[in-house]
């Protein structure tokens, strides 16, 4: 949804990368009791570069401009490795997960609580400031 600006869009990723996130934690979580299992986490700078590498237009008008590169994506989502907190190898520190997972609903509330206001902004306009 593209309203007046890339704001709400921008909120909108803001969502996508904490649902993802959520889900990982929510995997990690589960696989407490798993063996060998090693915890996964999502890395904000591979999402950031995934929206990065994608195709975009531009016109060099000028031989001095920078020319555009696409970069490669890679998965977000990265695997723990080398980490063992008990015996039957398990990787997952279930006190870790559930601070990130805190901390992530702080994150997201945050963010609908942006994007509740940006609407809110915009039915005011509509309704001509009453």
């Amino acid at each position: 949804m593209n309203l007046f600006s890339n704001t709400i869009t921008t909120l909108e990723r803001a969502l996508d990368y904490s649902s993802l996130k959520q889900k990982t934690i929510a995997d990690n979580i589960a696989n407490v009791d798993t063996p060998n299992y090693k915890p996964k986490e999502v890395s904000f700078q591979k999402i950031f570069q995934e929206q990065l590498s994608q195709p975009f237009e531009a016109v060099r008008t000028d031989s001095r401009h920078f020319e555009f590169q696409n970069i490669p994506a890679e998965s977000p989502i990265t695997t723990q490795q080398n980490i063992q907190y008990n015996e039957n190898g398990n990787g997952v520190d279930v006190d870790k997960e559930m601070s990130d997972m805190a901390t992530n609903q702080i994150y997201y509330n945050a963010v609908t609580d942006r994007i509740n206001g940006k609407f809110s902004t915009l039915q005011t306009v509509i309704r001509g400031g009453k």
